[in-house]
């Protein structure tokens, strides 16, 4: 696989081409993650048709933005990649949270999008238990005296040490700014947006998927009007846990 670099703006994005195909298909990758993540959706439909996955602003080999960007940046993000390639109107697949951010897309450009493919999307707002409210409270707390015992050092870099030592996943692999990107987007909620999606549209699910768990899937299947769920035996990474299965689901809608 050979990436290639377009300019967007002021900003430098990686983009990988296949080139080749009458109808082209755009393949968005999760939070964290970066073209290679996505490349074996990729190399399931190239045969077929032209396959463009891009690194998001702050993913793989993109630029970072300048400032704290959300949804909106990222959406237009994809829709000032179809302009620079001249795509009128495409298939979009994205997992995680390039479903999320193909939920906006599908929502404000119906008229770009022909077949929508969602798989372990998030975008759904999460049930949370006592156990979670108490953990962001202690996790408050703890940042608090944190800040408290360190106040006559360098409070940057204590912060910086609190955060490493018991920030999230995510949020400890992000760096600068795209720590506070990542604050922001996580909170970001799209249902508000799905019955406003026009187009046929796939959902596919791991049925042990831990990060966007099944019962986000069916608010999914109920909001966005016509949209069929697909169960896979697997996680948040179901289109690898089940590949075979993904492939036949995939290939069988487009």
């Amino acid at each position: 696989m050979e990436k290639e670099y377009i300019q967007i703006g002021d900003k430098r994005i990686a983009v990988y081409d296949t080139k080749i195909g009458d109808e082209a298909v755009f393949v968005l990758h999760g939070w964290g993650a970066n073209i290679e993540s996505v490349m074996p959706i990729v190399n399931t439909l190239k045969d077929k048709y032209r396959v463009i996955a891009y690194d998001s602003y702050g993913h793989g080999d993109s630029d970072d933005p300048d400032e704290v960007i959300g949804g909106e940046e990222y959406m237009e993000l994809l829709r000032r990649i179809f302009d620079y390639y001249g795509v009128e109107k495409a298939h979009c697949v994205g997992h995680s949270y390039g479903g999320k951010t193909l939920t906006l897309f599908a929502s404000r450009y119906p008229e770009k999008v022909k077949r929508l493919v969602l798989i372990d999307a998030s975008g759904v707002k999460p049930r949370r238990k006592p156990s979670y409210y108490i953990k962001v409270y202690s996790f408050k707390l703890m940042k608090s005296l944190y800040r408290a015992l360190f106040f006559w050092k360098d409070k940057e870099a204590a912060m910086e040490r609190f955060y490493k030592k018991f920030g999230s996943d995510d949020y400890r692999a992000a760096e600068g700014i795209m720590r506070k990107v990542f604050v922001k987007v996580v909170n970001e909620s799209t249902e508000a947006h799905f019955p406003e999606i026009q187009a046929e549209t796939l959902l596919i699910w791991g049925d042990r998927d831990d990060a966007t768990p099944l019962y986000m899937a069916r608010v999914f299947e109920e909001k966005i009007p016509g949209a069929g769920l697909v169960v896979l035996e697997g996680g948040h990474f179901s289109y690898l846990d089940a590949f075979g299965q993904f492939q036949a689901v995939l290939r069988s809608f487009l």
